[in-house]
C-alpha cells in the first residue's frame, strides 16, 4: 500500500511516500506555501496524484508527551486533510526527534546553506514515514 508522510510547516511542508511493498520511503519534495488552506489542498492533490492509500501527518508532541500549539495545529491540518481525501485514512504520528535526525543526516552528508533549507523538510517527512513503516512491520496485529 502506498503511504504518504507529511511534515507540515508554516513556510515549507515536506512530503515523502513509500512504494506499494512498504519497503522504501522516498522524499517527494517540499511545498513552499504559507496559507494553511492552500497547503491542505496541495497535499490532497498529491494524495490523488500519487494514488496514496494512507496519509501520516507528523504530530510534534513535546518531549514529555504533552501537546503544544504546534501539535494542535497539525491535528487541525490532519482533520482538514481527512475531509478532502476521504475515504483515505489520515493518521497522526509522533514525530519527536525527526528534525534532530534530519539535521544529523544532513550534517553527515555535508549539506549546507540553501540546499539544506530546501531538503530538511522532505528528509524529516521521510524519517517520519520510515518510523511508521517500521512500526507497521513490528506490530502487524495493529495494522
Amino acid at each position: 500500500m502506498k503511504i504518504m508522510a507529511v511534515d507540515y510547516g508554516d513556510a515549507r511542508t515536506g512530503l515523502a511516500a513509500c512504494d506499494r511493498t512498504e519497503t522504501i520511503a522516498s522524499p517527494l519534495g517540499v511545498l513552499h506555501e504559507r496559507v494553511f488552506a492552500n497547503v491542505v489542498a496541495m497535499v490532497a492533490n498529491a494524495v490523488e496524484e500519487y494514488e496514496i492509500k494512507e496519509v501520516i501527518v507528523g504530530h510534534p508532541l513535546n518531549m514529555n508527551g504533552s501537546e503544544g500549539p504546534r501539535a494542535k495545529l497539525c491535528q487541525e491540518f490532519a482533520k482538514n486533510l481527512a475531509k478532502l481525501v476521504a475515504p483515505v485514512p489520515v493518521k497522526l504520528w509522533d514525530e519527536r526527534g525527526t528534525t534532530v535526525s534530519a539535521t544529523r543526516y544532513l550534517n553527515e552528508t555535508d549539506t549546507k546553506g540553501q540546499k539544506r533549507k530546501d531538503v530538511i523538510d522532505e528528509v524529516a517527512a521521510t524519517i517520519i514515514l520510515e518510523s511508521y513503516l517500521n512500526y507497521r512491520r513490528n506490530h502487524p496485529e495493529e495494522v
